[in-house]
């Protein structure tokens, strides 16, 4: 007996591939500028959108994990640019702050962070952009649901990466970094998630209040 494999594909053919950062610039600018300079300018301002939410941060005493707005931003850049171009723009902004630049959480630079306790969050957002990005040219963007599962995704991809790192970083046992990397920010990245997820549909149905656009 054989049993078919569901698509992830949530969107016509000649939708695939679509993201709503394909329509954040303006028709008269598009025209005037090659794809590949469309998608360079996206990819940079991505990684100022992450670097912007990275300023919104505040330390826990004890704990050397920050809430920070970081990874609504790489989740809402992900969605809105796709795999290719999200990601891209989450490396970016890791490679400017791996470079000195105080891009991080609290205004913090260098390539001793990656090593730290919150580089793996930080690797773990390249990832997670990716992984949204790509769900997103398959239309998982369009509906609230499928954006909620996108980036309910993409938080987990973060968690899954950010977690064990912090554990190795610190010599902590695995049960100690859950207790101090993941369960103090879950609530609130349940909340980031679901905003970052309202964004999307809010923004397609937007492009659809202007079909002469697409």
């Amino acid at each position: 007996m054989s049993y078919a494999i569901p698509s992830l594909t949530r969107v016509p053919a000649t939708e695939k591939g679509l993201t709503i950062g394909d329509f954040l610039i303006p028709i008269r600018v598009g025209e005037r500028t090659s794809p590949r300079l469309r998608s360079v300018l996206l990819v940079v301002a991505g990684a100022v959108f992450i670097f912007l939410t990275a300023k919104v941060s505040f330390a826990i005493p004890g704990n050397p994990i920050p809430y920070t707005l970081q990874n609504f931003g790489v989740l809402v850049v992900g969605g809105a640019l796709g795999l290719r171009r999200g990601g891209m723009a989450a490396l970016l902004y890791l490679l400017l702050g791996i470079v000195g630049l105080p891009f991080f959480a609290e205004g913090k630079g260098g390539i001793q962070v990656i090593w730290a306790a919150s580089g793996g969050y930080l690797v773990g957002f390249v990832v997670a952009a990716a992984v949204v990005g790509r769900l997103a040219e398959l239309g998982w963007d369009r509906r609230i649901g499928g954006a909620i599962g996108a980036t309910s995704l993409g938080t987990a991809v973060i968690y899954a990466i950010g977690v064990p790192w912090l554990a190795v970083t610190t010599g902590m046992s695995l049960a100690t970094a859950i207790q101090t990397g993941l369960l103090p920010f879950l609530a609130v990245d349940i909340v980031k998630l679901l905003a970052a997820a309202a964004v999307f549909p809010a923004a397609w149905w937007l492009v659809g209040r202007r079909p002469s656009d697409r």
